[in-house]
């Protein structure tokens, strides 16, 4: 095994043997870290309350509008 160590190979071994152990170090952390936390889930009437609050919004920006715009409303 020692002349296996010398020269271009050897360093090329010792590289290798390095990058893999780098790599496997990297992989334990990233198993070991905090899970992710699941998205926050929306009930039927918050959805429902976001809806009527855009939909009053799209209403007023439909009442602003200049009456030559060019755009008929709905």
């Amino acid at each position: 095994m020692k002349g296996m160590m010398r020269g271009r190979n050897g360093r090329k071994v010792y590289g290798l043997i390095i990058g893999l152990l780098g790599l496997w170090l990297l992989s334990a952390g990233g198993c070991a870290g905090e899970p992710p936390k699941p998205a926050p889930t929306m009930t039927q009437d918050q959805v429902r309350q976001h809806a009527d609050k855009a939909f009053d919004k799209l209403k007023q920006e439909e009442k602003n509008r200049p009456v030559g715009s060019g755009v008929d409303s709905y």
